[in-house]
């Protein structure tokens, strides 16, 4: 039996830091949600908090944008994945990471034993920025007490910040990724108290296969954490 669950992680492993993994360009379909039973008031507030979203005024993201893009995964969740934007099958689904870069989420969320249906994800902007750029400090700021408010709702223990956009936007600082990344912190948004880890954004880590050994790294990290704190 040791033997093989021995097997059975090396294979996530070398699943995981596959540099040779084959993308095709359709996106994941998740439109099929899940029936998660959550509170009525978290019901209410996620509702509010996307209305919120909808209705901000003077943003030029939502104009261009087809969808606003708000969450994935499971609302009772106690981890909490948080990116930079949408791309471009983001947009058409009006749900994060459903492109490449979602796919190697996916990966990377199983090489710990982890799926959509165990953690809640997220972005720091709600809309698509054209052509996929950066957004800019003025969209960031704009955006930024939603994402506080989203990180309240959820209440997480545990929140994976995927990379240096999401990690300026609610950590700050003017450290480079590579120094901050794989270091917890304990840190509170609103009246959520919680573990942060910083790791690289999935889309840097296909530019960057090399980088993936680092991802591992915390990766079991987040597994440790995750065992530690019995969620």
């Amino acid at each position: 039996m040791l033997k093989k669950n021995t097997s059975l992680k090396l294979i996530k492993y070398y699943n995981y830091i596959n540099y040779n993994l084959i993308y095709d360009n359709k996106a994941i379909n998740r439109y099929k949600k899940e029936n998660y039973e959550i509170s009525q008031d978290k019901t209410r507030s996620l509702e509010l908090l996307k209305k919120a979203i909808f209705n901000i005024k003077n943003c030029s993201l939502k104009k261009q944008a087809k969808n606003i893009v708000f969450c994935d995964g499971n609302p009772k969740s106690k981890i909490m994945f948080i990116g930079e934007a949408p791309g471009a099958n983001e947009d058409e689904e009006g749900l994060p990471f459903v492109g490449r870069a979602g796919m190697l989420l996916d990966k990377m969320l199983a090489a710990i034993n982890l799926d959509r249906k165990k953690v809640y994800i997220s972005n720091i902007i709600n809309y698509r920025p054209p052509e996929n750029r950066r957004p800019t400090e003025e969209e960031i700021k704009r955006y930024l007490p939603y994402i506080t408010r989203h990180i309240e709702i959820i209440n997480p223990k545990i929140i994976v910040l995927l990379g240096s956009t999401a990690m300026n936007a609610l950590i700050g600082g003017e450290e480079v990724i590579s120094k901050m990344r794989g270091k917890w912190m304990e840190k509170k948004f609103g009246n959520c108290k919680t573990s942060v880890l910083i790791t690289f954004h999935p889309a840097f880590l296909m530019r960057q296969p090399a980088q993936k050994k680092m991802a591992w790294i915390d990766l079991k990290m987040i597994r440790d954490k995750k065992n530690n704190l019995k969620i």
